[in-house]
This record gives C-alpha cells, sequence and structure tokens, in this order.
C-alpha cells in the first residue's frame, strides 16, 4: 500500500543512528552469509536459528544435525535471517526511515534493548498462536513492527515521503500510512491473511513496541511531538529601544551683565 522513501525528522538527541546503523549491517551480512552459503547452508541455518513453535515448546523434537544454540534463543535469532533479498531489503527500508528517530528518543542502549524485546515479542505471539506449529519463522518484522508503532506515537505528523500503490510518491503525514499499515496487519491476523506471512509476529511486535516506547522513551520526550515545521518560532523579545536624546547646550550668562549685544551702546 505504502512503502517509506524518507522523513523530514530531525534528530534532537543524537549525533549519529549507530544503533539502527548496526542492526541493518549484521542483518545485511547474516543474510549475505546464510544465502552464499548454498541451499543446503541456509536450510541448516532456518531450521537450527529460526524459531519453531512446537520445538521450543517440546511438543517436537529437532534433527540433532541442526541443532546448532539452545532453543530459547531462537526468540532472538530469527530476527536477523531472511527468506529473500526482497524480504531483507522491506524491512531495511523500514527501519532505515523511522528507526533513527526512535533510536533518537529513546537513547543508544534503550533502543536496542527496545528492539530485540520487540522481537522476542513477535516470536513469543506466533508460538502463543501456533503453539505446535513446525514451520520455522525468520525476519525482522516483529521488531520493526515495535519500531513502526513507536514512531507513530512519537511522532504522527512529521512529513513522510511514501510511494502510494508503490508508485505514487507523496508527501503526507506519517500517521496517515502508519495508521493503516497497523491496521492492515490486523485485519489480515484476524481474517487469516497469507499463510507465508506471520501476521501473528507483526502484532505481537507492535503490542510490545506500543508499550515499550511510553517506559523506555528519554526523560524529556513528548508524546505526539508535532512536525518541525509546525512548531512555532518565536525571536526572544526586545526591550524598547527609545530614540537617542540630544542635551541641550548649557546656557551662557552674557558677559558684563548686559545682552547678548554685539557692541557699545
Amino acid at each position: 500500500m505504502f512503502i517509506p522513501l524518507y522523513d523530514t525528522n530531525r534528530l534532537r538527541h543524537i549525533r549519529l543512528q549507530y544503533v539502527t546503523i548496526g542492526l541493518i549491517v549484521v542483518n545485511a551480512v547474516v543474510y549475505l552469509i546464510t544465502s552464499l552459503g548454498g541451499e543446503n547452508f541456509t536450510n541448516a541455518a532456518v531450521l537450527g536459528l529460526g524459531f519453531i513453535p512446537s520445538v521450543v515448546h517440546d511438543t517436537a523434537e529437532l534433527d540433532p544435525r541442526f541443532v546448532i544454540i539452545p532453543e530459547s534463543l531462537s526468540y532472538l535469532t530469527y530476527s536477523f535471517l531472511h527468506a529473500d533479498i526482497f524480504h531483507l531489503g522491506g524491512n531495511m527500508l523500514f527501519l532505515w526511515v523511522f528507526g533513527d528517530n526512535v533510536e533518537d528518543a529513546l537513547g543508544h542502549v534503550r533502543y536496542l534493548i527496545f528492539y530485540l524485546l520487540c522481537a522476542i515479542a513477535g516470536a513469543a505471539f506466533q508460538g502463543l498462536v501456533g503453539w505446535d506449529s513446525q514451520v520455522p519463522l525468520i525476519g525482522a518484522s516483529g521488531a520493526i513492527a515495535g519500531v513502526v508503532v513507536a514512531y507513530l506515537i512519537l511522532y504522527p505528523r512529521v512529513k513522510v515521503w511514501v510511494l502510494a500503490f508503490a508508485r505514487i510518491p507523496l508527501r503526507i503525514p506519517a500517521f496517515i500510512p502508519l495508521v493503516l499499515w497497523v491496521l492492515f496487519q490486523v485485519v489480515m491476523f484476524v481474517a487469516g491473511g497469507e499463510d507465508q506471512i506471520s501476521w501473528a509476529c507483526h502484532i505481537g511486535g507492535i503490542i510490545a513496541g506500543a508499550i515499550l516506547v511510553l517506559v523506555l522513551r528519554s526523560r524529556g520526550v513528548p508524546l505526539f511531538a508535532p512536525a518541525d515545521e509546525d512548531v512555532a518560532v518565536t525571536r526572544p523579545e526586545q526591550p524598547p529601544v527609545s530614540a537617542p536624546v540630544t542635551p541641550e547646550p548649557p546656557a551662557t550668562t552674557p558677559r558684563w551683565g548686559r545682552g547678548n549685544t554685539s557692541g557699545p551702546d
């Protein structure tokens, strides 16, 4: 429906969004490693690092050949795997456009905690909905959903450039595409949309992001902040400037007690 391209929201509290950049780099590197290793290597990574509800809940057992990490760590590791370049690119685009300002509002450390907790929440909700599912869950969508809803709560009126229907460039307030995006996730989850997309994971990330941004935002960071161009700029009041006063020349006393005479009587 909408593809985000760019926002006009400046950074206020940090100089560089290095956590957001680092997350994008890590996701890209993991994708390159898993995809360049060949199909067998990719499948092994998905089974060993993806989140499989039935394995985590001990209703099924993973083939020992694919056991790479403790099962509980898959609540996080799944979020760094992606199925293809389009899956990776879509998630990283949302993270690039919206993540920097959420990082700015939370601070570097709290933002990283926020991101990872949203990823965990996405997997946890997927596990609750599909308790016995043997399908591996992969992708950063749960964490990205948390970032998106946090941005919506923090900066709903900031102008963003989007491609509507993947072809029409528009500059509109952020709440328009983001509210529609959230509603679309809810509708698809309730309606049981495409099986290849974990709508439950998105919902888990949305719920976690909406709660965590209220708790983790830095002191003094407001909710529902106006766009920069909506903030009235007032110049400090200057003291009134009075007109210069020219002093009157001092009165002169005529010499010899006479008036202004220029000659003898």
